[in-house]
């Protein structure tokens, strides 16, 4: 998913680069060199101590264009030119691994980074199943790498300044959380014709571990995150964004419990196969986190589009990516605390900031100093599937932190890999 104002132009990129020597470069190599996988390389390229040295991607037309952005942005092309993306891998040239591909791909590339002995920066969500989740985090443990993944949001200041005002306790007892996702510009996809792959594009490594279907164009670029085979819809896109930041602010881990409903009720007959609207419970104790999303219609709560609402006995304190404010609570006519109001976003550009806080703990050698570490990405990760599983099994489920002790909801746990890939054992 890609913020406003994340991308610059190749040639403004090269024009704030300085000369470093070569025994400070940090070579990276791009996995998925589409969409946020650039914009996460163009953030990487910002920074003088960057060359990228390596691309990667299924799509020929994707990897030419990319090839010509970096000599643009850098002043000349990466090395490493592949289809295969295990190729960058074997690449002896390249410090740091940033996937940006599909989420069903992100467990298999981030153990074999590890595995060689190479960093990673990778997309969220971390992984596209609980088990995968755990798989990762035990091979970025094992071979002691610094892993940074994509939720930037955890190093923009304005949400670290909110939380510390939701941890002050002025809002006072908080019952509920609301987290909430209204994504107008995201439609719907209509019903399309299987057909060949395009040329140039290498389908059979594109699906991977994923089942073996026909080439569909609704299946790829961008919206395969629409698709369970891929990804989670909505709530594993920007719900480990913003889920993240109710657990943080609670200070909580598990649940008690989960429940969720919802449907195709916008668009029952477009081609998608997640909900394109779905709330979701979580029960702790002494408070609940409502997660409540849409596709195509911008009517979030409190005039907003996305953000949280912890919701106290005195106020409300309201964040999203614009910044954030408290609203009081009114009972009887009386306030029971001050109005915060509007505290902007400080500019700067959360996924800059996100990319430079993973360079120096790289150079550090500092991996729980990474503000979004594979701890942390593991967590909400699984959440957000915990979410999902909810929907899809309509339950109301309990979860001790490794199964649900219900046969259908724990078949979710793990997705069967297809031959000749296999879930990594670490």
């Amino acid at each position: 998913m890609l913020g406003a104002g994340l991308f610059l132009a190749p040639t403004l990129i090269r024009a704030g680069r300085k000369g470093v020597s070569a025994n400070d470069k940090i070579r990276v190599g791009l996995i998925g060199c589409n969409g946020m996988g650039y914009s996460d390389l163009s953030a990487f390229l910002r920074n003088s101590e960057v060359e990228c040295v390596a691309l990667a991607d299924v799509d020929q037309r994707v990897l030419d264009r990319r090839v010509a952005d970096v000599e643009k942005a850098q002043g000349k092309k990466p090395k490493g030119i592949y289809k295969d993306w295990r190729r960058l891998i074997d690449d002896k040239n390249v410090d740091v691994v940033i996937i940006g591909t599909p989420d069903h791909w992100h467990c298999l590339q981030l153990v074999a980074a590890c595995e060689a002995g190479k960093d990673v920066y990778c997309e969220k969500p971390l992984g596209n199943s609980i088990e995968e989740c755990n798989i990762m985090v035990r091979a970025a443990e094992r071979y002691g790498r610094v892993v940074q993944v994509g939720q930037w949001q955890r190093s923009d200041p304005h949400w670290q300044d909110a939380m510390d005002f939701v941890h002050s306790g002025k809002l006072g007892k908080i019952r509920t959380v609301r987290v909430f996702s209204y994504q107008g510009w995201c439609p719907s996809i209509p019903v399309k014709a299987d057909c060949p792959a395009p040329e140039g594009v290498d389908y059979d490594m594109w699906l991977g571990p994923a089942p073996l279907r026909p080439f569909n164009p609704n299946r790829f670029h961008f919206t395969f995150r629409w698709f369970w085979d891929y990804a989670g819809g909505l709530m594993t896109d920007w719900g480990v964004h913003l889920l993240d930041y109710a657990l943080y602010g609670m200070n909580v881990t598990a649940p008690r419990s989960i429940m969720a409903s919802g449907g195709k009720f916008g668009y029952p007959d477009d081609a998608c196969e997640t909900p394109d609207l779905l709330q979701t419970v979580y029960t702790f104790d002494g408070f609940t986190v409502l997660w409540d999303h849409a596709i195509g219609i911008n009517d979030g709560a409190y005039g907003r589009t996305h953000g949280l609402g912890f919701v106290g006995e005195n106020g409300t304190l309201v964040v999203d990516r614009d910044g954030w404010e408290v609203i009081p609570e009114k009972v009887s006519g009386k306030q029971r605390m001050e109005a915060v109001e509007l505290h902007k976003s400080y500019g700067g550009g959360g996924l800059n900031l996100h990319v430079k806080n993973h360079l120096e703990c790289i150079k550090a050698r500092t991996p729980q100093a990474c503000n979004a570490s594979i701890q942390i990405g593991a967590h909400i990760a699984k959440f957000a599937q915990l979410g999902n599983i909810a929907y899809r099994t309509g339950k109301k489920l309990t979860w001790d932190g490794a199964t649900f002790h219900d046969a259908e909801a724990d078949s979710y746990l793990c997705k069967e890999y297809r031959n000749p890939w296999t879930l990594p054992k670490v």
